[in-house]
């Protein structure tokens, strides 16, 4: 089973690829929303996850939720793309919260994969606390 481990940055999604539990060191790290007051942004942005989604046979897809107010609250972009991820029809969305992650962290032991870069560390923990 292919999962899709996503963190959520100003203006694009992080993405990290577990298959039967093993990462998966894939081209596309991230997926860029450019202007996300033009509809073609959008559609781009759309277009590109879709196509993600296929071509990595992803069925199932875990975020890392984003506070919705205080200071870490996320932008209003982050909240616009999470809702593009949420709508696609090819799998399940599931959100995780950054306590889960935090807990998941301080009872393991979590050695990261060589070629995981640094910006990547927490989708990856976001999907090993979905495990």
């Amino acid at each position: 089973m292919n999962i899709c481990g996503i963190e959520l940055k100003s203006n694009y999604a992080v993405l990290v690829v577990l298959k039967d539990k093993e990462f998966i060191d894939l081209k596309i790290k991230k997926i860029v929303l450019g202007d996300d007051e033009k509809q073609d942004s959008i559609r781009t942005f759309c277009n590109e996850f879709l196509l993600f989604l296929e071509k990595n046979e992803i069925e199932k897809i875990y975020i890392k939720k984003r506070a919705k107010k205080g200071t870490f609250a996320g932008g209003a972009n982050t909240f616009k793309i999470e809702a593009l991820i949420q709508l696609n029809p090819i799998c399940e969305v599931n959100l995780i919260s950054a306590q889960t992650i935090s807990s998941f962290e301080k009872k393991n032991t979590v050695t990261f994969p060589e070629n995981l870069k640094k910006y990547q560390e927490q989708a990856y923990l976001t999907l090993l606390s979905s495990l």
